[in-house]
């Protein structure tokens, strides 16, 4: 395909999907116990530089107390996955820990207006970023899901988004048309709030889906703290996963790295959609 523009955007994690392969294909797979505290979760798991993917969107089932965790170890030097990320950014914003991201909808708290503290933080300059819509961010992150390094896309032409992101346009080789090409993007690390998880990692959730549905099988290590209505020491006999394995849909054997016990405050309110 021949390139035809390039954005300015930084990309800040490789898209070559061999190496996720290479991390899964040592990845044990085996049915072992994982429940943990958020306190020993985030120092096994969490490492400054790592680039980190909060699950949930906006206010809907963020994982807040892993959120104020990473402040309290003062992670620094993160990558953050800024998609639809409100009252998260603004706690990881007030620790600064993190000094790269990629934007689509951050700062901002909805009825609630700004978070100043994080308005503060992105306007001084410690901060890299590049910019992407909230689908474009949504594409980079199915790219990973699918194990391919980029997906086609007919958005963002002539817009100054395109400008400050890291996709390219391209002609399409069938149609002679130009299309986006959206790269994919492979967090180190990620934090996704559920309502229900077995000892193995194994997580079933309710409510809103957008995005946490796309890219939980491509994280390098997946945090998975749960709600107090929640199992996570149920019968090893029955997890989620075999009792009910179509609407698990994160298998232990891909990403499920730590279970946290937790309590309904682990999310902020509304913990569900109804």
């Amino acid at each position: 395909m021949d390139v035809v523009k390039r954005g300015k955007g930084e990309l800040f994690t490789s898209p070559d999907p061999d190496v996720a392969r290479e991390f899964f294909r040592a990845k044990n797979k085996a049915l072992v116990a994982k429940v943990m505290t958020v306190q020993e979760a985030v120092r096994r798991f969490v490492h400054d530089g790592d680039y980190l993917a909060i699950g949930g969107f906006g206010a809907n089932r963020i994982p807040t107390a892993v959120c104020h965790e990473i402040v309290r170890q003062k992670r620094r030097g993160m990558g953050f996955l800024g998609h639809t990320s409100t009252h998260d950014f603004q706690i990881l914003a007030a620790g600064e820990v993190f000094d790269r991201c990629d934007v689509a909808y951050v700062v901002g708290l909805e009825a609630r207006g700004l978070s100043p503290n994080a308005r503060r933080y992105m306007e001084s300059g410690k901060v890299r970023v590049t910019e992407n819509s909230n689908y474009g961010l949504s594409l980079r992150l199915k790219a990973a899901a699918m194990g391919l390094p980029f997906l086609p896309a007919r958005h963002l032409m002539g817009t100054d988004t395109f400008e400050k992101s890291p996709a390219s346009i391209v002609t399409c080789p069938y149609t002679a048309r130009k299309l986006v090409l959206q790269p994919a993007v492979y967090p180190d690390v990620a934090a996704i709030h559920v309502h229900e998880a077995d000892v193995f990692g194994n997580c079933r959730s309710g409510g809103s889906t957008s995005p946490i549905w796309i890219w939980p099988g491509r994280a390098g290590g997946s945090l998975s703290p749960a709600s107090a209505s929640s199992t996570p020491t149920r019968s090893a006999a029955t997890p989620p996963a075999r009792s009910s394995p179509t609407t698990s849909w994160m298998p232990c054997a891909r990403c499920g790295t730590a279970a946290i016990r937790g309590a309904w405050r682990t999310s902020t309110s509304p913990t569900r959609n109804t």
